[in-house]
């Protein structure tokens, strides 16, 4: 960490906001006591999902998933068959 006086921060400002967008942190004082800090900014704490997006690997959907509603079926589904169903089929298109 570098330590300057306003002064020398005021004649070279340009040289010191280089210096901290490329990740140095840099104490201004003024008459030997600290009054800012240079740096870059400190990263934001994301969740995956919207670090995802940020960078562009996630489109955000714009479903309502707090409106959803689940209603059941008018008949019964055997789980178990239809499980065998979609195995059969996805085998069947790997052999083609």
């Amino acid at each position: 960490m570098k330590a300057i006086n306003v002064s020398e921060l005021k004649a070279h400002l340009s040289k010191y906001l280089r210096m901290a967008s490329r990740g140095s942190r840099i104490v201004v004082k003024d008459r030997d006591e600290p009054i800012a800090q240079l740096g870059p900014p400190q990263a934001e704490a994301l969740s995956w999902h919207d670090r995802l997006a940020r960078e562009g690997r996630l489109r955000v959907g714009t479903q309502n998933w707090s409106g959803l509603r689940i209603s059941k079926l008018d008949r019964r589904v055997d789980i178990q068959a239809s499980l065998r169903a979609v195995r059969e089929e996805s085998s069947e298109v790997r052999r083609r």
